[in-house]
């Protein structure tokens, strides 16, 4: 391990000597200056990972040399060392970007907490969690394989993603990937979990069924609409459990957290059929047959939620709620601007539903740019993408202003993705979608062991192109793909990210309820 260079700059640094020669018998390398010229001269010479810095000292003071120290180097951790507690002086240190402030006198042990925290922070905190996760590796392993409902799933993935956030800041600790193996046994059991139960639920409405897509206003929008309050429901298309874990603490200097739930999206987990679902209150197979006009179907060649705005209309008719709403799809920056603009007005209705199509582009573009996939080549940088545009986004400034109005903010998505790895041949007709993670047609052949098949279409309460039209839904971090350049493909799509399939990344889904602070 390197060894830790500290400088100790101090008028009276003499009398510090056994300060000093403590930290030094803790292992710390120590040097020391008498006054901040020379302080300055020997940070531009040489390296240090700390500075203890006195505020009061004759010719440049503390606060006088932090400026010059910050300029030679801006991460550089400066713990400031003063006799006064008088708050303008803390406030100025402060302001100057210090990382700790301690009061004279000080004795080693104070010292050497805060050396700690601002320099063995990330270490003692890697080995922190590196240990944590492998005391409870056994027993989240049991908890995986015990899994028995849907409630038990939402559980066990809340654990997986707290756990891949808490490990993604630790480098080399290896549990990372020993975090990964327990995420792809879990999608495992899940996949089987799903392909037991999915047509059971599809055929009756049982007390252990999940909140589906379709049920998503029902259970969680018209609640409140009946209660006399206004509702903005923004969904954020594609969006996963790990990436709301990073916006939410963005999110909450805005908004307290009323409700954290997840709901389950239907199969296939793509827009045309998740989205649809929950704006329409109707399995796609119902929206075909009450609006077949409505319904874009797999083979046409044209966008596939082109009708929101009617589904969601005919949705509060039929449940007769006689609401005034909004609907707005924003994929540009002007579009964006309108709604910051007039969003006033727009609270005249009980109802706003906006859906921003960022990370679903995100994603996308990942697939296809270079650049992209450089930028974003794993999970954590996938969510720090995901978390800078939230951070400069119009959608944060919309909801800024939402904040200072009496509305509850609903927060979820239409279905998430996942990370493939594994090509799968199959074999289609011309007919045959091109979705990765799910196909649909009549002539299909592929290994039924790999997927999970509906040969039924009716009983997934999913349209029905043709008498002999099947779906078939990859699983886990498999993809489908056609052996017709079949090295090319699987070489071009595989660290992708995708949807369609079954995995707890995309059939999980966050819905999370608000309220201003």
């Amino acid at each position: 391990m390197k060894e830790t260079k500290i400088l100790w700059v101090d008028d009276e640094i003499e009398l510090l000597k056994p300060h000093i020669i403590f930290l030094e018998g803790k292992g710390y390398c120590v040097k020391s200056c008498n006054n901040a010229p020379d302080a300055i001269d020997m940070l531009r010479d040489e390296l240090f990972d700390l500075v203890l810095l006195d505020e009061n000292m004759p010719g440049m003071s503390g606060l006088e040399a932090l400026s010059e120290i910050k300029a030679i180097d801006p991460t550089l951790p400066i713990v400031m060392i003063t006799k006064s507690e008088e708050e303008d002086i803390m406030d100025e240190a402060i302001g100057g970007h210090i990382s700790d402030y301690l009061i004279k006198p000080v004795n080693p042990k104070q010292i050497l907490l805060s050396v700690k925290k601002n320099t063995d922070k990330r270490r003692l905190v890697s080995e922190k969690t590196t240990s944590a996760y492998q005391s409870r590796f056994s027993q989240l392993g049991m908890e995986i394989n015990d899994c028995r409902s849907f409630e038990e799933w939402k559980h066990i993935y809340k654990k997986l993603v707290f756990w891949e956030l808490e490990l993604a800041g630790i480098e080399d600790s290896g549990m990372d990937e020993v975090l990964k193996m327990q995420k792809t046994e879990a999608n495992n059991l899940f996949a089987r979990y799903i392909k037991k139960n999915y047509l059971d639920w599809m055929g009756s409405d049982t007390s252990d069924r999940p909140l589906f897509s379709h049920n998503v206003f029902k259970e969680k929008v018209f609640p409140l609409i009946d209660k006399g309050e206004k509702v903005v429901f923004v969904l954020i298309d594609n969006l996963r459990a790990d990436q709301w874990q990073i916006l939410y603490p963005i999110i909450s200097e805005y908004f307290v957290m009323k409700d954290e739930d997840m709901y389950c999206s239907i199969l296939p987990t793509a827009t045309q059929y998740a989205r649809n679902a929950m704006f329409s209150g109707l399995m796609p197979l119902d929206i075909q047959k009450r609006y077949p006009q409505l319904w874009i179907g797999d083979d046409e060649d044209t966008s596939k939620n082109l009708h929101e705005e009617e589904l969601i209309d005919l949705h509060l008719k039929r449940k007769f709620k006689d609401v005034k709403f909004n609907y707005e799809k924003i994929n540009s920056k002007k579009t964006g601007a309108k709604i910051i603009d007039s969003i006033s007005t727009l609270l005249d209705a009980q109802l706003n539903v906006f859906v921003y199509n960022f990370v679903d582009m995100l994603s996308h573009a990942r697939t296809e740019s270079e650049m992209i996939r450089e930028l974003a080549n794993d999970e954590a940088a996938y969510r720090s993408l995901t978390a800078s545009w939230f951070e400069h986004s119009q959608l944060l400034e919309l909801i800024k202003k939402l904040s200072e109005e009496n509305v509850k903010l609903i927060i979820s998505t239409d279905h998430g993705s996942i990370r493939v790895q594994n090509p799968i041949k199959v074999v289609g007709d011309r007919q045959t979608n091109a979705n990765l993670r799910y196909k649909m047609g009549k002539n299909l052949n592929y290994n039924a062991k790999q997927v999970f098949e509906v040969t039924d279409p009716r009983k997934a309460l999913l349209p029905q192109v043709n008498v002999s039209s099947s779906y078939i839904f990859a699983t886990g971090e498999d993809f489908l793909a056609y052996p017709n350049n079949y090295n090319y493909y699987s070489s071009y799509y595989k660290n992708t990210f995708q949807h369609g399939g079954i995995s707890l990344e995309e059939m999980l889904i966050p819905l999370i309820t608000l309220s201003p602070r």
